[in-house]
Formats: C-alpha cells, structure tokens, sequence
C-alpha cells in the first residue's frame, strides 16, 4: 500500500534513509553504499508549481521504465545507472526505483526544442524569440523549428521558480568547455530520441536534459529522468499533420483543467477523478507506444 507521497515504503530497502523529496522524486542514501543513490519516482504529479492531489496511481512506473528504455536506447550517451548486478544486490525497489551513480550534477536545465509550443509559444508571439533566440517571422502554434534550439534554464533551489537563461550565462555558471558540452550531447541526444520516436509514429516537441560529472573519471553522464512525459512534449504524428497540436502525451490535460478551474491564488482544487484516469491513460499510452517491440 503506498503512502501520501505515492511510494510504498515496502519497496524501499530498510538501509536507504530519504535525504532530498522533490516535487515528484525522492532520493535516499545507504551507508552500506557510498556513491550510490537511490531514486524513487512517486505518484505525486505537480503543476504551476504545485504539487496535486490526489496522486497519479502507477505514475512513479511509467516513468521508471520509461527513463530506464531511453537510457538504454540512447546508448552512445553515458548515463548514471549502476550496473544490473550491483541493483539486484540491494534487493526488490520496485518498479519506480533505479539504483543510480551519484553525480556531480550541473545545475542547470538542458532544454531543447524542435516545436513551437508551451511558453516557447507565449514568448515567440511577444517577441519573436525563444529564451533570446531569435526565430523566422509568420511561425504557428505547433509548428516545426527551422532546427532544434537549445534554450538553457537555471535550476532555482527547492521553491523556488527555474530561471531561462542564454548560452553566455551557462559559460558563466560552468565554465566554457562545459557549457558547450552540455549544449553540443543535449542537441544530439534530442537528434536521436526524435528519429527513434519518428519510428513509433512519435514527434518529440521539445524535452529537457540533466547532466553531471562522474566523480571519478570527470565524464560528462545523463542523470535524473530521460525522455519522460514529465519531462518532453509527445505529439502523434498523424494528428499533428492533421492539425491537432494541443493533445501531447503528457499532464497538459492537468494544466488546462487548472487554468479553467483556478486563479493561481491559495491551494489548487484537487483533481477530479476523471482528470486522473485521463492522466495515467496518455502516460500509459506513450510507454506502450514506444516500448512496443
């Protein structure tokens, strides 16, 4: 049986005590096992920089497995997954568990976009950029980038709001050398998560990277999430060419009960359970779809 945080505290190792809960993941450390983190991703769903209630049952799961054949698709990218042998060692986590290699992680969002939407959107019809990227005039909801744009964000301590930021600002925060690294692996990681999603009758809008450095060897490695429904815009590929832009894979459809239904002022209204079910089928979906063999 899970707890309020969407987690059952059965698949949690007795050694592992949680050190840091976010939003939507929470993180544990062991003793027994140094340079290793366990990452546990709940049910939790959050939004406007909320988190909701109630809970997106089997949500922690989807992301899980989903993170989990992403890592092992993008094979030329390394990432921070501890070897099969060492997580079997520490016993059952679950589903929404992965034993991970503790990173160095750079404190920044590695965000790119293929699409126009979201506040890509709201910003391109103000300003005709994206995060100070300047874009080609007479663009449309939806529509496809000339080329994929990297639009860095600063990751704001618990609480508070992320910051976009531009390329110079990363070289400022990391340095020259890794800034255009995280730059040059997010563009090519996006490049082939978007043919391998073009397979599966997918588009990849626009995702969101995390990157750190292998204490020991220095490596630049994937960390965190990858290519999740929390993390990227889906869209079908045959509803986008029919002009059907606004039904992606992902909690938009939490978004927009939100904004129809709350002003931003005190505690969000819960989620009616029709919005829940709704939820959990489009993160399903997605995970089947591409899964699929």
């Amino acid at each position: 049986m899970t707890d309020a945080s969407g987690i059952d505290p059965a698949t949690v190792p007795l050694a592992w005590e949680r050190f840091y809960s976010g939003k939507v993941r929470d993180l544990y450390r062991s003793p027994d096992r140094p340079g290793r983190l366990l990452i546990i991703a709940t049910d939790r769903v959050s939004a406007f920089d909320h988190v909701l209630e109630p809970s997106i049952p089997g949500k922690g799961a989807l992301l899980t497995r989903l993170s989990r054949w992403w890592f092992a698709k993008l094979d030329g990218v390394p990432n921070h997954l501890a070897p099969d042998a060492e997580a079997t060692a520490i016993g059952d986590v679950g589903p929404a568990g992965m034993l991970v290699r503790e990173l160095q992680m750079y404190p920044i969002e590695c965000v790119v976009r293929g699409y126009l939407a979201g506040s890509g959107w709201a910003e391109y019809r103000r300003s005709g950029s994206v995060c100070g990227v300047p874009l080609p005039a007479g663009l449309i909801f939806g529509g496809r980038l000339p080329e994929p744009i990297y639009t860095p964000a600063f990751k704001a301590p618990a609480g508070e709001h992320d910051e976009n930021i531009s390329f110079e600002r990363t070289v400022e925060l990391v340095g020259p050398d890794v800034a255009a690294e995280l730059r040059d692996r997010s563009l090519e990681a996006f490049a082939a998560a978007s043919s391998i999603a073009a397979e599966r009758g997918l588009i990849l809008a626009d995702t969101k990277f995390e990157f750190g450095a292998d204490p020991v060897s220095g490596v630049l490695t994937l960390g965190d999430e990858v290519l999740t429904s929390d993390s990227s815009r889906y869209w079908d590929a045959e509803a986008w060419a029919a002009g059907e832009r606004s039904a992606s894979y992902d909690k938009q459809i939490v978004r927009d009960w939100l904004a129809a239904h709350w002003d931003r002022t005190g505690d969000p209204p819960k989620l009616p359970s029709e919005i829940v079910t709704g939820t959990v089928a489009r993160y399903r979906e997605l995970v089947d779809r591409l899964t699929a063999p």
